[in-house]
């Protein structure tokens, strides 16, 4: 019985990490309840998930409630544009879809659009990621998260996989949406994070290598 109570055993730390993902999907939903401040509440999620959950460093509710506000002006720039692009794409999927209704042929522009939308939501997980590891301006942190996106597709079609999977079954199961934002996100940084490694200089490789093998539990 002791084996199974122990803390470093493989079914509690299991259990206490979907417990972490429970409370950290509510906290990035009551902080993105106002829409504004969605990319904030993104990338303080990112963060919590790759310094405290997958890393095991400080916090959880200190490390969300730091990165927000440290994050709050560049993320909130970021999100605008993104927002802006889903807006955008919204309303030109609604005009294609009543002409599909019709049986126009332009309206098979529709599932296009929808492509798009799923694009811009896939890569929305890049921005963010790229937020909370990197310093920049909104900008520039929009121009180069696209462009690493870009870079390794692969990777990227696997995060959009996750964030498009976890949008439909929220959409199914609403209630989903207590557990799915954070587990999304330590997925989806597996393969980020694989990709930031590659553009790192070799000093900061060599320390993040180095801190996540320390950060790794005791078998």
């Amino acid at each position: 019985m002791k084996k199974y109570l122990n803390i470093n055993n493989p079914i509690m730390r299991g259990l206490s990490r979907v417990t972490d993902c429970l409370f950290l999907s509510v906290l990035w939903l009551v902080f993105s309840l106002p829409v504004l401040t969605i990319g904030a509440s993104s990338t303080a999620l990112y963060t919590t998930v790759y310094r405290y959950i997958r890393r095991g460093e400080g916090y959880l509710w200190r490390t969300f409630w730091e990165a927000f506000k440290e994050s709050f002006k560049r993320a909130t720039g970021c999100w605008i544009i993104v927002l802006t692009a889903l807006v955008l794409l919204f309303f030109d999927s609604l005009v294609f879809r009543n002409m599909l209704k019709q049986g126009k042929p332009l309206g098979n522009l529709y599932w296009v659009i929808l492509g798009f939308m799923a694009i811009v939501c896939g890569w929305a997980q890049y921005l963010f990621a790229y937020c909370s590891r990197f310093e920049g301006g909104a900008l520039e942190s929009v121009r180069l998260s696209f462009l690493l996106m870009a870079a390794h597709p692969l990777k990227a079609l696997f995060v959009l996989i996750f964030v498009v999977l976890a949008i439909a079954a929220i959409l199914i199961v609403p209630f989903l949406v207590f557990l799915l934002p954070a587990f999304v996100n330590w997925l989806s940084s597996i393969h980020i994070e694989q990709v930031f490694l590659k553009h790192m200089n070799q000093e900061d490789r060599e320390r993040t290598l180095r801190e996540e093998e320390e950060s790794r539990p005791v078998k």
